[in-house]
């Protein structure tokens, strides 16, 4: 989610760093390179290499990620997955989704 925290776009180097953590400089490359391969970030050149922004919002791009997971889930274990998803939820977060599914046509 660095990208998505960011001011602007970010070269390799700077997700890199901005991740701290071991991961080798041709890791960041190959994952923003299917991500841009994906549709989910844009890429500009900057000098040698390329500088990445998001094309999708971080609510958008969890929302894909959970409607991936459940649909893994399969068609018979969909509505325990949903329930058991539920009941894990803080009472902040059940009462976020309880409104945004009244606000739903």
């Amino acid at each position: 989610m660095v990208l998505w925290a960011a001011d602007g776009p970010l070269a390799p180097a700077e997700v890199q760093s901005a991740l701290g953590s071991d991961l080798a400089y041709t890791t960041v490359t190959t994952i923003l390179t299917r991500l841009h391969g994906k549709g989910l970030l844009e890429r500009t050149p900057r000098g040698r290499a390329f500088a990445y922004r998001p094309l999708v919002s971080g609510a958008d791009l969890t929302a894909q990620r959970l409607a991936n997971v459940l649909a893994a889930a399969g068609t018979g274990e969909r509505s325990e997955a949903l329930a058991r998803f539920v009941a894990s939820m803080s009472a902040r977060d059940r009462r976020a989704l309880e409104a945004a599914l009244r606000d739903r046509p």
